[in-house]
């Protein structure tokens, strides 16, 4: 099992949590909206880091993005798993042919 699939696990374990035990289970106790709005503002945090050449603060916001991402799919119900096949299918794939077959 990868490092991202732990977590996944993890976080799934959380949505019985007692919010007042753990950070994961506060965040999707807020709800859907919240974890995505706490995805967002990772995602401008690693852009930032990017843009200012950070490298370490960059590695710290990219790991935030990845632990948001996967609270976010949680909390709307979607398993790692299916984003993962969605990334198995397009292997191989041109990127531009890829997105052409999106549009329509």
């Amino acid at each position: 099992m990868t490092t991202l699939e732990t977590l996944a696990h993890t976080i799934e374990a959380r949505k019985s949590a007692d919010p007042d035990s753990s950070w994961t289970a506060r965040l999707l106790a807020k709800g859907p909206d919240k974890c995505a709005e706490k995805f967002g503002e990772k995602a401008v945090d690693a852009i930032i880091a990017a843009v200012k050449n950070d490298r370490e603060n960059l590695v710290n916001e990219a790991a935030d993005v990845l632990y948001h991402l996967t609270v976010m799919l949680a909390a709307r119900d979607v398993a790692l798993d299916e984003v993962m096949a969605e990334l198995d299918r397009r292997q191989g794939t041109s990127g531009i042919a890829e997105k052409a077959s999106r549009k329509g």
